[in-house]
């Protein structure tokens, strides 16, 4: 069978969720039994997400195969529980590079090179092949930004092309703003929006309307007759209680029956097991009677999408734990140079805490000083990538004593360099792309909470780093009582830490990436259980 497209697009904002929505329409043509993947295309010239910083793109994704993606892929991996690879993640600056690459081989034969045909015909031909090589009935084609964005005019040039010559429904995402003055839902940036896309010589298939609240039927048969639509045509996708709900939602309106016919497949009969277990686990979040105080106190907190898949994996968690759970998000510059009252007044109420990743000095301090309170309290403690060193850095400097700890990262004159870098990255000089990436097994120690966790003793998980834990202080901290319950299969790469007799954990790892709802991070899961007992004790020695 020839591999048909799905090609959603944005108008009027970016990050209105054209990822969940790609991954929604994915995950429902799976349900149907058709081999459907996402693929997304991000305008930038950044060759990759690497570089980012997390304040301006959110989160740096990172794949099996060490790819450095949009976060959007966190989305896809989450709802269809499937791993990608870096064929599936193209930028302005893959294109371009490639393009100049060839035309540097004379590969053109002489030809001024120009966005038509050479940069569409590049697009269409790696759209082809990736779908051919993954075998696929369906690929759901993300174009990131939205029209009218110069940065994507020709990925949009090459979609309506793509069109000429394979079957290909296009979804517009937008959005219906509502004014509380006013009280009604607005149609007029949808149909300026409309106006351009039909300027880029593409007709959409479904328009899904992103609001608050949901549409109206008068917002629905305005926003269709200015569009060459049927109503049905317009899907709904306001507000939810959260964003699992959405392919039901979708299903729900039809959308399934709506877009199989579009594509021409067989609508046959949707996998109801698979459909019901997905029902099943999105009503299980925020489902529970006890409701846990989880803290993430981390440097990035301006924008939460700086640690989106930490949030999704304390959702999956929670929800297979059978608790709600309120975040508090804290930025750790804050905790740097308060009195113990001060820190404890701020961490005092909650159940558990995570410290995540993070590149550079700033707010380190009052990251230690976090590690500190849980270490002293008994409060449970995750630390992920950087939240591990500084878990070490805290017990070099105040269990062992060791002056002057720190990491070679936030001070190279340190006296005692507890984190450094690792000896493959000595050398290296660029940024993008160099650092340790990808999936890496971890040799689990029986007995301790990460074997708990994993129930293995062997682990794959995600890692994005250019630091270690120094092995010359290895011996001290294990004789202070700090348990080394994770290394590299060789014994040479500690990956993780733990204390001796309460639950604080640390892994150089990222968890948080390969986390699902249908089957949440082993680490998340054991830390939301150690913080759900952590509230239960906490809640009797209240009542007595």
């Amino acid at each position: 069978m020839q591999t048909k497209y799905v090609v959603v697009i944005g108008s009027l904002l970016s990050g209105i969720g054209k990822g969940v929505v790609t991954a929604s329409i994915t995950k429902i043509l799976g349900m149907y039994g058709y081999n459907a993947m996402p693929l997304k295309f991000d305008g930038y010239l950044n060759y990759d997400c690497g570089t980012m910083n997390p304040y301006r793109h959110g989160e740096v994704f990172v794949l099996e195969d060490g790819s450095e993606v949009d976060m959007d892929f966190g989305e896809y991996e989450r709802f269809i529980d499937r791993d990608f690879n870096n064929a599936f993640s193209l930028t302005g600056g893959k294109v371009f590079s490639e393009i100049i690459s060839n035309e540097r081989k004379g590969k053109f034969l002489g030809r001024d090179v120009q966005i038509i045909p050479h940069v569409t015909d590049f697009i269409i031909d790696r759209v082809e092949k990736t779908a051919e090589d993954n075998k696929l009935e369906v690929m759901v084609i993300e174009v990131g930004g939205t029209v009218g964005d110069i940065e994507n005019s020709y990925f949009v040039e090459a979609m309506r092309q793509l069109a000429l010559k394979r079957k290909v429904v296009f979804v517009n995402t937008t959005f219906v703003p509502e004014l509380e003055t006013v009280g009604e839902q607005k149609t007029k940036p949808t149909q300026i929006a409309m106006r351009g896309l039909m300027q880029a010589g593409i007709q959409p298939n479904f328009i899904v309307c992103r609001s608050k609240n949901k549409l109206t039927a008068e917002t629905r048969n305005k926003i269709a007759y200015f569009a060459n639509l049927p109503k049905e045509a317009i899907i709904d996708d306001h507000d939810l209680e959260n964003i699992y709900k959405i392919p039901l939602d979708f299903i729900r309106q039809g959308f399934d029956k709506l877009i199989l016919s579009a594509l021409e497949l067989d609508s046959g009969r949707i996998n109801k097991e698979e459909l019901e277990s997905w029902d099943s686990n999105s009503k299980a979040i925020n489902a529970g009677n006890d409701i846990l105080n989880i803290a993430i106190v981390g440097k990035y907190m301006s924008l939460h999408d700086s640690y989106k898949s930490v949030k999704e994996a304390i959702v999956h968690s929670a929800a297979s734990n059978n608790v709600k759970v309120n975040l508090n998000w804290i930025e750790s510059e804050e905790l740097e140079g308060e009195g113990e009252s001060r820190i404890r007044e701020t961490l005092g109420t909650n159940d558990g805490i995570i410290v995540p990743g993070g590149f550079g000095g700033r707010g380190i301090e009052g990251m230690i000083n976090t590690v500190r309170y849980c270490r002293e309290n008994g409060v449970p403690y995750l630390g992920l990538c950087l939240g591990m060193q500084v878990m070490a850095i805290e017990f070099a400097r105040n269990v062992c004593n060791i002056e002057g700890s720190n990491s070679a990262e936030f001070d190279k004159g340190a006296e005692n360099k507890i984190i450094v870098l690792m000896d493959d990255q000595k050398k290296v000089i660029d940024k993008g792309g160099t650092m340790r990436l990808g999936s890496f097994p971890a040799k689990i120690k029986e007995g301790t909470e990460a074997y708990k966790a994993y129930g293995s003793q062997l682990a794959h998980e995600r890692h994005r780093h250019r630091y270690e834990f120094n092995n010359d202080y290895r011996e001290a901290f294990e004789n202070k009582g700090m348990v080394v319950s994770g290394t590299s299969p060789d014994g040479k790469l500690v990956e993780m830490l733990e204390w001796k007799g309460q639950f604080g954990i640390g892994t150089q790892a990222h968890p948080e990436l390969k986390s699902r709802l249908v089957r949440p991070a082993p680490l998340f899961n054991r830390f939301i259980h150690e913080s759900r007992s952590f509230h239960l004790r906490r809640k009797d020695r209240d009542i007595i």
